[in-house]
């Protein structure tokens, strides 16, 4: 159902079946369509009152017809993933668009400093059925294994799944080399088995300088 129509455009062909996006990422579409706003972007009222509490947003609209829908986003690289009733971890910001069958969701993943006690929150995507992620620039797939942790600056972090332990460290990062750092920063460090994704570019983060 869903197909690359350039490495920055995702078609998907519907025949009747409904497919969940980011709110305002269709730029075409033939054949007949039906558009509904979902609420929340997370599905139940836990989902609702996470997004909320942490001012995290992602507006997602239900696309259902016969045809094919076009979708961008700000001329983003379009990543495709295909789950197989396992989980998928993505920033809200980099999610493009899932089958309607998937369930979206909010998980914890940790505190942002001590000092702060802020919690981060990330979108999970589960289920069987292909989901669309974008990165700023093409992605890269890295692989962690037992023997390899791997650690990641957030503002490249995108998604990742598999059976990975996260957490923050706290120090110094990859700006600091630059005479950029400052404030309290964080690396993610990811331990287990599993794949992680990241992109050639950094976005401003809610961890400030990181």
């Amino acid at each position: 159902m869903f197909r690359l129509q350039s490495s920055k455009v995702l078609a998907v062909d519907m025949t009747g079946d409904a497919v969940k996006a980011k709110n305002g990422s269709m730029v075409a579409y033939d054949g007949e369509m039906a558009f509904k706003k979902l609420s929340g972007g997370g599905e139940g009222l836990r989902g609702m009152v996470t997004r909320r509490l942490t001012g995290e947003q992602m507006t997602l609209m239900e696309v259902k017809g016969h045809g094919t829908c076009f979708f961008a986003d700000r001329a983003s690289e379009i990543n495709l993933v295909g789950l197989q009733g396992d989980k998928l971890f993505v920033e809200s910001s980099n999610l493009l668009a899932t089958d309607g069958g998937l369930r979206t969701g909010t998980s914890f993943t940790g505190l942002r400093g001590a000092s702060q006690g802020n919690g981060l929150f990330t979108t999970t995507i589960e289920g069987h059925g292909q989901a669309a992620i974008m990165s700023d620039g093409p992605a890269v797939l890295l692989r962690v294994s037992p023997q390899y942790p791997l650690t990641v600056d957030p503002g490249a972090y995108v998604a990742h799944q598999g059976n990975l332990r996260q957490s923050f460290q706290s120090g110094v990062t990859f700006r600091t080399f630059a005479g950029e750092g400052g404030g309290e920063a964080f690396q993610i460090r990811f331990e287990g088995d599993g794949l992680v994704y990241v992109q050639p570019s950094e976005r401003n983060t809610i961890a400030g300088d990181v």
